[in-house]
């Protein structure tokens, strides 16, 4: 257990110090945004694309463990959806919904996973990024709406456009074919994607850290978002456990990544989706700032059940 909690304190510790930063004033909110633009639009794809591009397709995609991560993602929305809609307008109980199913995949998901599972762990977090960006993204935007005739169907024509042109999903599809056609990068290229995806980490955690300095949990909301990170970091993985190891029996790597993956707080996308939509904009806000305190210390122990002994560093 030493071993989990030494290989993710330096990583909540970046977090923490964007925290600080933001909530003392340290930085301006600009830096913060523009400290996160840079690592979603330029170091995690470089990450990804060399990732995925540096291994054979079979190795980094699995279609069984897609489909099982897609429909247990997919279950916890429309399960949190449902319970959620009896006290709640549709776009609020989308917007939670989207909160327990939408983790911080790749911004954690890269620091967490790859000094535990080495490079071939980009596969995994490649189609977590699918499953919880692309898909909730999309059904999100349909169903946060306002219930105005096609509001519904603009909105997800929106969400779906910028889905085109998402750098990291870019990447993903890029690393895809160029791991498919079995193309080595030119050394040099491949030395200019290490070090620009090199920097990924520390500014994606910084920025994550900055943005949740502007958040904050008041006491009317600390019971619906203590119940969305239970969904989000014990109902989830525990579900992905069932169906990917139990259901659909496979290899233990592809059980670790998924249980791992699952167990990340929730991403601030979620956060961004409900306020772009005025819908549940306080829970998520709540949600995003509970469950990555809470994780600091569950993802260790997540990791710890599921992941072989480590040397500490």
């Amino acid at each position: 257990m030493l071993a989990f909690l030494s290989l993710c304190a330096p990583i909540f510790a970046v977090i923490l110090l964007g925290w600080a930063a933001a909530r003392f004033r340290l930085v301006a909110p600009p830096v913060v945004d523009a400290v996160g633009h840079f690592s979603f639009h330029f170091a995690l794809p470089a990450l990804l694309l060399r990732l995925m591009g540096s291994q054979p397709l079979g190795q980094s995609f699995e279609p069984v463990f897609f489909a099982g991560y897609l429909a247990v993602c997919l279950a916890i929305f429309f399960g949190v959806l449902a319970i959620a809609r009896p006290w709640h307008r549709r776009g609020a109980a989308a917007a939670m919904g989207a909160g327990a199913a939408m983790g911080n995949v790749g911004f954690l998901g890269p620091p967490l996973l790859l000094p535990l599972l080495g490079e071939r762990g980009a596969g995994p977090v490649a189609m977590a990024i699918m499953s919880e960006v692309a898909v909730v993204l999309a059904l999100g935007s349909l169903l946060m709406a306002p219930a105005m005739p096609g509001a519904g169907l603009r909105a997800m024509g929106r969400a779906l456009r910028s889905l085109l042109v998402n750098p990291v999903l870019l990447s993903i599809a890029g690393g895809a074919l160029v791991g498919a056609a079995a193309i080595p990068f030119p050394g040099p290229v491949d030395r200019f994607l290490a070090f620009l995806g090199g920097a990924a980490g520390p500014t994606a955690l910084f920025a994550l850290g900055g943005t949740l300095g502007r958040l904050t949990v008041g006491r009317r909301l600390l019971l619906v978002a203590g119940g969305l990170t239970a969904g989000k970091l014990l109902a989830y993985p525990l579900l992905v456990w069932l169906v990917i190891g139990l259901l659909l029996q496979r290899d233990w790597f592809w059980v670790q990544a998924g249980v791992m993956l699952a167990a990340m707080p929730t991403a601030t996308n979620a956060f961004v989706l409900a306020q772009r939509n005025h819908a549940g904009t306080e829970e998520v806000s709540a949600t995003v700032l509970l469950s990555t305190l809470l994780a600091a210390l569950l993802f260790p122990i997540t990791a710890w059940l599921v992941t072989p002994a480590v040397a500490v560093p």
